[in-house]
């Protein structure tokens, strides 16, 4: 009778530390997942947005354009 009675209480107790175990890391990942997407909405709000350039050529001047071996440039 002693033994089931010791067998019982290891079980409960391993029964328990797993709940916990388990509780302790589903609790881990949740609070990691609400940190996660206020960093990606931190960094969305942040991002800058492009403003277009207004830029008008001086029919006085020549239009210049060159390749760089870069890419193509336009000098206004």
């Amino acid at each position: 009778m002693q033994n089931v009675r010791s067998l019982f209480f290891a079980l409960a107790a391993i029964t328990v530390f797993a709940g916990l175990a388990l509780f302790t890391v589903s609790l881990t990942l949740a609070v990691g997942g609400i940190l996660t997407a206020l960093m990606v909405g931190r960094a969305l709000s942040l991002k800058m947005k492009p403003q277009p350039v207004r830029a008008r050529a001086n029919s006085q001047q020549n239009m210049r354009i060159w390749n760089d071996g870069r890419g193509t440039i336009i000098d206004l």
